[in-house]
């Protein structure tokens, strides 16, 4: 089913405010495309423009009250949203100051308003607009304490099948990597030709995707893709986070052109028995910090540390999202918990291969949410 039926945004709106209630906060504030989706479903990809700002008010009791464009209130009228409130924007005199300083007056008058302000959060506003807001408003600007990221960390069953649906996507599009990924194919032309395989096997876009190529594997992993032809012994990597209905998939699959050498065979097995000794600890209680070390001791004999980097996240609406598989976060994974697995090795001449997967943490353990790859690495003839 796309979207969520409505006591789904019941359900998360009630959690918030019960969080709310414990912190003392009469609102919340959010300005940002995933936070306004959770409480409100309202999926566009109209966020691409920076022209103009989004404002939703999470008030102590009662439904969200959208502060919105006006372009943006037939669709907003869509979701389970009754009390939308818009303006013409953009509006260089006044582009939704007045009317969201009402509304918070209105819903948190004197109080305390929460707005998020810990990791991988931004309030999206102009500076000067947002210095008048707070010159306008009764009430006091706090951090939210992690409300809004302690909700999204946790998926419902729905949540947890569209990020599946998406992964599923993904495996297909990957299974037919041999079609478009030959010897002497421009690695650009492979990424084109990856992103139409994703639509066709029924992503709604790709936001993103990464990857490389070379001898025993590639330099990094975030570079975008250069017309270099494909060459006999390259070990290819396409990274996707592909969006099914919202949701992201973030998984990785390794291919030898033509041959392997011994070198990148060793090694994509030993990532493949990392993720296995990671998905074997992965449980309720585990630590971010316990799975990274289960990882690290196999792909680095220990010695890794946070030069590493991070070996993991957290997944959902957005690519990368809450937790870090890195030594010092301390988080305890808990049943609903989306995460990404994704251990990284050095190979010879400062080339690198990596490799991804998706679970969901469950009651008992977790679930594979990616299509598990081979533990050989997949030759391309």
């Amino acid at each position: 089913m796309r979207g969520f039926a409505v006591s789904e945004y019941e359900t998360r709106l009630a959690r918030a405010q019960s969080m709310m209630a414990a912190q003392g906060l009469a609102a919340l504030l959010l300005t940002t495309e995933a936070e306004i989706r959770y409480f409100t479903g309202f999926l566009t990809r109209f966020w691409e423009s920076p022209s103009r700002p989004w404002f939703l008010v999470v008030p102590a009791a009662g439904k969200p009250v959208a502060v919105i464009p006006r372009i943006g209130a037939a669709l907003m009228a869509q979701t389970w949203v009754s009390d939308i409130r818009t303006w013409s924007s953009p509006d260089p005199v006044d582009d939704g100051v007045t009317l969201l300083s009402d509304t918070l007056n209105e819903a948190a008058p004197h109080g305390r308003i929460g707005i998020p302000a810990g990791p991988e959060t931004y309030l999206r506003i102009p500076q000067a607009d947002w210095e008048r807001v707070k010159a306008s408003v009764t009430g006091t600007f706090v951090a939210d304490g992690a409300i809004t990221a302690r909700l999204r960390a946790i998926k419902s069953e729905t949540e947890v099948e569209k990020i599946e649906m998406a992964c599923a996507i993904a495996g297909r599009a990957f299974a037919r990597v041999p079609e478009i990924a030959t010897e002497q194919r421009p690695l650009s032309s492979v990424f084109r030709d990856f992103q139409r395989l994703l639509l066709e096997e029924g992503a709604d876009w790709v936001p993103y995707l990464a990857g490389g190529a070379g001898p025993n594997g590639y330099g990094d992993v975030i570079s975008p893709a250069t017309d270099a032809p494909l060459q006999r012994g390259d070990i290819l990597m396409l990274d996707t986070g592909a969006v099914y209905d919202g949701y992201f998939c973030d998984f990785d699959r390794n291919f030898a052109i033509t041959n392997a050498t011994t070198t990148a065979m060793e090694s994509h097995q030993c990532l493949i028995d990392a993720v296995d000794a990671a998905a074997e600890r992965a449980q309720p209680g585990t630590t971010a910090a316990e799975l990274f070390h289960v990882m690290d001791t196999i792909v680095t004999g220990g010695v890794g540390g946070p030069d590493t980097g991070r070996l993991g996240h957290g997944l959902g609406m957005q690519l990368t999202e809450g937790l870090s598989l890195i030594p010092q976060d301390n988080t305890a994974l808990v049943p609903g918990m989306v995460i990404t697995l994704e251990p990284g090795i050095e190979t010879v001449g400062g080339r690198i291969m990596v490799h991804e997967e998706n679970i969901v943490i469950t009651e008992t353990g977790n679930r594979f949410l990616s299509p598990r790859a081979d533990r050989d690495l997949t030759v391309l003839q």
